[in-house]
């Protein structure tokens, strides 16, 4: 089964704090990642650039809008992700508890679905060719 652990780290207040620094944090996570390597769950991770560099796609009308970033309203931004893969949840939870975050930091951990997690009728539908 694969998993997507999202990582939600204390929010900066700039952009330069968004970037860990590679002191003792820094190198933990590093070695956080290779043992996840090295017991071969680990398929992908990466981090994202601060809030500033993106922007929100909101489609909540007939033509989508574009709000670009810092998002101030944010109370939670996601900061990185993993994808593992795993036996089960519980080894899954067991990878992201092993993570040396602190403070108000957290990570969401969710099963990816697949195509075969969805209906039948909603693959199909998927599959058509549009008009």
């Amino acid at each position: 089964m694969r998993f997507l652990m999202l990582i939600y780290p204390e929010i900066p207040q700039t952009s330069d704090e968004w970037m860990p620094s590679a002191d003792t944090p820094g190198a933990a996570m590093g070695r956080y990642n290779k043992e996840l390597s090295e017991a071969g769950v680990l398929l992908a991770l990466d981090g994202l650039l601060a809030p500033d560099r993106g922007a929100r796609i909101h489609f909540n009308g007939p033509v989508p809008t574009v709000k670009d970033g810092p998002f101030t309203e944010a109370k939670e931004i996601v900061g990185g992700f993993w994808i593992i893969d795993c036996a089960s949840k519980d080894e899954a939870v067991e990878w992201a508890k092993r993570c040396p975050l602190g403070g108000d930091a957290f990570i969401e951990l969710r099963q990816i679905a697949g195509e075969a997690g969805f209906p039948p009728e909603v693959r199909a539908a998927a599959e058509a060719p549009r008009v």
